[in-house]
This record gives C-alpha cells, structure tokens and sequence, in this order.
C-alpha cells in the first residue's frame, strides 16, 4: 500500500513539472481577445442606452403618439317631418349635394287639398269676425233705437197722468201707457245686453288679430309647411353615404331614408391611453399622419376636447370590475383632434379611416376640460327660415283679400294665393286680383312638380269662399 501511494506522488510530480504543450497556447490567446470584445459590447450598451435615454429625456418625453386614432364626422340622418309616397329621388349614394338641393320629393297631391281647404276656412273665419263687428254697429243702433221708443213712452204716460184728474183718458189708457213705458225699458235692456255679448266677441281686437282668425292662419300655416315639407332638402353641404328609401316607397315622419357626411368638416378621435394624458392640454399641436396617404400627406392638428370617460365606461356593456376575478386592464380615452380645413381639401380622408397622431406636449399652459367651442358649420342650417315668411304672406293675402268690404274677389286673386303655395318649393309663381279695387297677392315658389301641375291650374279657378263682401256700415 505504501508503495502504491508513493508510485500516485511521483506521477503527479511529474505531470506538474513535464513542459506544456503545442495546444494549450490557443486556448489563452482566444481567452485574452475575448475580454475587450465583452468590455466594448457592455460599452456600446451603455452608450445606446446613455442615448436613448438623452433623446427622451430631450425630446421623447415631450411626444405622445397612438396609432388607436380613426377620422371621425358627423352623419346627418335625413328623415322626412309628413308622411308620404316618394315620387322622385335627386341624389345617389357617393353623390355630392349642396345645401337647400333636392333630394327626395313626396307625392303632393293631397298636401295641396289639405291646404286649398284651410285657405276656404280662414276665408270663412274672415268674414264671419267681419260679420261680428258690423253687428257692433247695428246692435249699438239697435240700443239707440230702443232708448228712443222708452222717451216716446215715458212722454205719453206723462201727458195721459197730467189730465188723469179731469177725466180726458180713462184708467185702462194710462194702465196700457205704464205697460209700453216698461215694455220699452225691457226692450232696451235686452238691446243692451245683446250689444255687450257681441262686443265681448270684439273688444282689444280687430279682424286679423280676433282668436278664430288667428286658429284659422295656424292651421293654412301648418297645411303650407306640409306642402313645403313634401321636398326633402339637403340641411348642409356633404356627401351622400348611405341611402334606405326607393321610389314608391311610402315613408312616415322619422324614417332614416338618406344618410349625409359634410366632408369639410371633419376630425381624429384618438384613444390615448390614461399614462399619456399627464402633460396632454387643449391647444397643443398634433402631427397626424392617414395610412391611406402614408407619410408623404402629413396634416397639422390641434387637441380640442378629452372624452368625459373611458372607451368601456361609455361601452353597450360596460365593465363589471366588482365581480369575479379581477385584472387590471389599461384603459384608454378618447381626446378629439381638429384637422386643418386646407390640408383636408388637399387631401380628403373618409370616416373611420386609420390614424397615426403625435401630440406635441411641450405647451403645457392649456386646459385638461375643454370649454365651450364655437359652432362648426354644419351645426345649424338656415333652408327652413323662408318657410315661415312664406306663409305668413299667405296669411296675410288672404285676410287683405276677404276683409276689402263692397267688392268680390275675383278668381285671379285666388291664383295668386294657389300660385305661390301649390307650385312647389323651388321657382316661382304669381297671382294677383282684384279686392276692393286695389287688392293684389303675389308670391314666390319653385317650379311645381309634374304630378302637382293639374292640381295647381284646378286651384287657379276655384274662387275664395263667400266671394262677395257687403260693405260694413
């Protein structure tokens, strides 16, 4: 055993001093070259991370960009206020219209009977109030008349009682004189009463302000608006997107039939998520770039306004965070983005098209909560405005033509009251006649559809009911 351990030592001894060989000197020299390449790896590491950190620290911090942005706009959904069958339709889907154009005429026919029997009403109502007021003067003759007869009887009873003593008339004379005296004094009370009950009818008031007359030119007002509102006219300046009505169709008030987009006046909803809305403010510049165009089309907009929620508070099912198992998902809010008007004309986009958008947040001096902007064009629409005027011009010829007393209102003067309603909403009409000498009517309409011709030129000869007016005393 001795012997054993002794021959292991000698061969250990002379493994460690025997001579390397040839190949261990590579393994070294790969082992030296090794060091500097890791040194100057973790050094460029350190670099590129020394300067990724600078450019954030200098400019990416100032920069917060999303490509959850889509172009958003308004649709205008175009309904009709009366019912009706569509007999003709003026524009298409991807078609451009113009505001105040035509887009969806109904059947007018029984619009236009509707208003040819109000005018004949209010025509009536005219002269019936007339009437109450000549009543006026006659119930007030009719008092003059009735205190006349009660002096003349007071006056026999006072003759026939100064000779009662000498016996010249009998007692049954002054019983029947005594009656007449109260007989008169009955009379005249009742002429009195009468007067008051007509005057209630007239007082504070003339024939174009008197309550009957008034309810009458509400209901020609309102049958004019329906002949009006059988054309269907473009609110505001836009593109047609989507259309649900064809013609033949009958259609009720409220039906969705065309859907228009002003093109001119659209926007970027850009859903940021919440860790980037720290230093985001209203005012401050965006960079918007359209995947349609790519970046060669780059539009400069600005931040108008942050959604009041979150995408899921406003979701058809929102969240339910208090039940079950719970993970927190980053939410992401919704902030509007205005688009240059001349960069959009210059390079149109489309509803829901993609969006890359950059805000610039450097100017943090604005608000978080926007405040009230100013009305964008296709807010409000002024195409109704002329409907009111129009018919209150109606109106008005109507009670000059029915209240000129002692002439009677030829056929002319009712086509002009026809013309200018029943010739449609865009051209023109006129009518005049002769009321009292001197009365004449004119107005202004469009040119009358095809369909609405036959009924116009059947108004033109139907005269004004109760056409002859007796002169008021």
């Amino acid at each position: 055993m001795s012997q054993q351990n002794e021959t292991d030592r000698g061969a250990i001894d002379d493994s460690q001093s025997a001579p390397a060989t040839p190949g261990t000197a590579p393994v070294r020299q790969r082992g030296s070259v090794r060091r500097p390449a890791l040194i100057l790896t973790a050094l460029v590491v350190i670099v590129v991370g020394l300067g990724a950190f600078a450019y954030w620290l200098l400019v990416g911090r100032y920069y917060e960009d999303t490509d959850d942005a889509y172009v958003g706009g308004r649709v205008v959904s175009i309904t009709p206020q009366t019912s009706g069958t569509v007999v003709a339709i003026g524009a298409d889907e991807t078609d451009t219209v113009s505001a105040g154009q035509m887009l969806i005429r109904l059947d007018p026919a029984d619009a236009h009977i509707d208003l040819l029997q109000r005018e004949a009403q209010l025509a009536q109502a005219v002269r019936e109030t007339r009437a109450l007021y000549s009543n006026d003067d006659v119930l007030q003759a009719n008092v003059a008349l009735r205190e006349a007869e009660l002096e003349r009887a007071r006056d026999d009873l006072q003759r026939r009682n100064s000779v009662r003593e000498s016996g010249a008339v009998s007692d049954e004379e002054i019983r029947h004189a005594e009656l007449s005296v109260a007989t008169a004094k009955a009379a005249l009370a009742s002429a009195r009463e009468q007067l008051l009950s007509n005057r209630s009818f007239t007082a504070g008031t003339n024939v174009a302000g008197h309550p009957n007359v008034l309810a009458a030119a509400a209901r020609v007002r309102e049958a004019y608006l329906a002949v009006r509102r059988g054309e269907i006219l473009a609110p505001v300046n836009g593109q047609i997107a989507r259309r649900n009505v064809q013609v033949g169709q009958r259609v009720a008030p409220g039906t969705a039939l065309l859907a228009l987009v002003p093109m001119d006046n659209l926007w970027v909803d850009a859903n940021f998520k919440e860790v980037q809305l720290e230093n985001m403010r209203i005012g401050q510049p965006v960079k918007v770039i359209a995947d349609v165009y790519g970046s060669h089309a780059e539009y400069h907009g600005r931040v108008i306004g942050m959604g009041a929620g979150t995408g899921s508070a406003f979701a058809l099912l929102p969240a339910q965070n208090a039940t079950g198992n719970w993970i927190k998902v980053v939410q992401r809010v919704p902030v509007r983005i205005a688009l240059d008007p001349k960069e959009l004309h210059e390079h149109p986009l489309r509803v829901g098209l993609s969006i890359r958008a950059t805000v610039d947040v450097h100017d943090r001096s604005g608000a978080m909560i926007s405040a009230h902007n100013d009305a964008s064009p296709d807010n409000h629409t002024d195409i109704y405005d002329t409907g009111d005027k129009e018919a209150d011009t109606l109106v008005a010829r109507i009670i000059a033509s029915n209240t000129s007393g002692g002439t009677t209102v030829d056929t002319a003067a009712r086509g002009g009251n026809a013309g200018a309603t029943l010739a449609g909403t865009h051209g023109s009409a006129s009518g005049s006649g002769n009321a009292s000498g001197n009365g004449s009517g004119a107005g202004t309409a469009p040119a009358p559809h095809p369909a609405a011709t036959p009924l116009a030129d059947s108004a033109l000869a139907a005269p004004v009911a109760g056409a002859a007016i007796g002169a008021r005393p």
